[in-house]
């Protein structure tokens, strides 16, 4: 199901074993910066359930799922297509057109693990590079986001959430949303 105005992270590719963590942190870094959904390759089912996970427990409303046709979602996509690799144009330069083109339609990010097809850098829109040099894809992901959301993503609120976590200058507070509620009403 496709939103006019959704964006969506395509996860493309995983090796099991061997980026559990990196397609995890792709979705949690996608969820946390204000894309409405991921789409995991079908062998990701356990970062899948993290950040369904997580979702759960600190808020949404944010999808995860699973799907072994990821060629045919990037093909068949109705929107604008990025795919962010080293490769491609600054992201410097092409923000702000592929922020209005956001604008009037759901854009999909795409963002490899392992070898991309090159069918992948034809079919994009854009393929836009973070400094071009080799990094994270989960770093790329993170400031891509941040420069097409103008970094109003960083004031989101969280619905549904089973716990907050409280900003601080030091230390780790994790409470429940009546919890908070009860403090800021003591404040």
């Amino acid at each position: 199901m496709q939103g006019e105005h959704d964006v969506v992270v395509c996860r493309l590719g995983h090796r099991p074993g061997r980026d559990e963590r990196m397609t995890t942190h792709v979705g949690l870094t996608a969820r946390a910066l204000g894309a409405d959904r991921v789409v995991f390759p079908k062998n990701a089912g356990q970062s899948l359930e993290t950040v369904r996970d997580i979702t759960t427990r600190f808020g949404g409303p944010f999808e995860a799922e699973l799907d072994g046709e990821q060629g045919a979602l990037i093909r068949d996509w109705e929107g604008a297509v990025v795919h962010l690799t080293m490769y491609g144009e600054r992201v410097q330069d092409v923000e702000g057109e592929v922020r209005e083109a956001h604008a009037g339609e759901p854009l999909l990010v795409v963002v490899g693990g392992e070898k991309v097809p090159f069918e992948v850098y034809d079919h994009a829109d854009w393929n836009v590079g973070v400094t071009n040099q080799p990094h994270s894809e989960v770093a790329g992901l993170a400031v891509f986001l941040d420069r097409l959301f103008d970094g109003r993503e960083l004031e989101r609120e969280w619905a549904d959430a089973e716990q907050v976590v409280l900003p601080e200058e030091t230390g780790k507070t994790v409470v429940s949303p009546e919890e908070l509620e009860e403090s800021e009403r003591d404040e």
